[in-house]
């Protein structure tokens, strides 16, 4: 049987804020392999270090030790700048809080990102991601000018414009009432499933969990159990 690649694999992954004096330990030794394509749900409680995890395997924060490879590049060995390049065009991020520029378009706040990175056709294709995400009605309507869960599929076409390998979730419908919180999941398990990337997702919500390939649960800066879907 072929043994499928590796879009994250973690060692003993370590994330120690704070002085030298009072050091505070969030991670504390993670091993974690994810597959290439595998959705995965990380749960645990406020302080259980899944949203720090989050940050370290994205390339937001930096490892404190450990090993960490992602989509092929050593996360660890990189600095601030090498993070920020080796993020371009391989890991689109959906936070809580939506994050768009407000003195930009819908439009705008996907094409720009990529223009950033110098790829071709931007426009076009923040124009073809919007429609994907049922927008193409609002291109030039700001971020004022549109709803939480609007914004919110701004926020996801901006992540998944690019197709990149890996995507990240932070309690992406934490902002939204419940019946737009769905159409925001579908929406990004959708767009998931027509690009092939991975999917790590942070979640309090059990349902959701139930639809992804394995359920992480994290608890005082370790992982506390990994389950497979039935």
């Amino acid at each position: 049987m072929t043994t499928p690649s590796l879009a994250i694999s973690a060692r003993n992954l370590t994330l120690t804020l704070g002085s030298e004096d009072a050091p505070v330990d969030i991670l504390r030794g993670i091993d974690l392999d994810i597959a290439d394509g595998e959705v995965v749900a990380l749960l645990g409680p406020s302080g259980s270090g899944k949203s720090s995890l989050m940050a370290v395997l994205s390339g937001l924060e930096r490892a404190s030790g450990g090993s960490l490879s992602i989509a092929d590049q050593n996360f660890v060995q990189l600095d601030e700048d090498a993070l920020a390049q080796a993020r371009r065009g391989r890991i689109g991020i959906v936070l809580q809080a939506f994050h768009l520029l407000p003195t930009m378009t819908a439009a705008e706040n996907v094409a720009t990102p990529m223009e950033l990175n110098g790829e071709d056709d931007c426009q076009a294709r923040a124009r073809a991601e919007l429609e994907a995400v049922g927008l193409g009605h609002r291109l030039d309507h700001y971020p004022t000018q549109l709803s939480g869960g609007e914004q919110q599929r701004v926020a996801i076409a901006r992540a998944t414009a690019p197709r990149p390998k890996l995507i990240f979730a932070d309690e992406p419908t934490g902002n939204l009432d419940n019946a737009t919180g769905e159409e925001i999941i579908e929406l990004l398990f959708a767009r998931r499933a027509e690009t092939g990337a991975t999917l790590l997702i942070i979640t309090h919500d059990p349902a959701l969990a139930e639809r992804c390939d394995r359920v992480i649960t994290m608890a005082d800066g370790v992982i506390a159990s990994d389950t497979k879907a039935a």
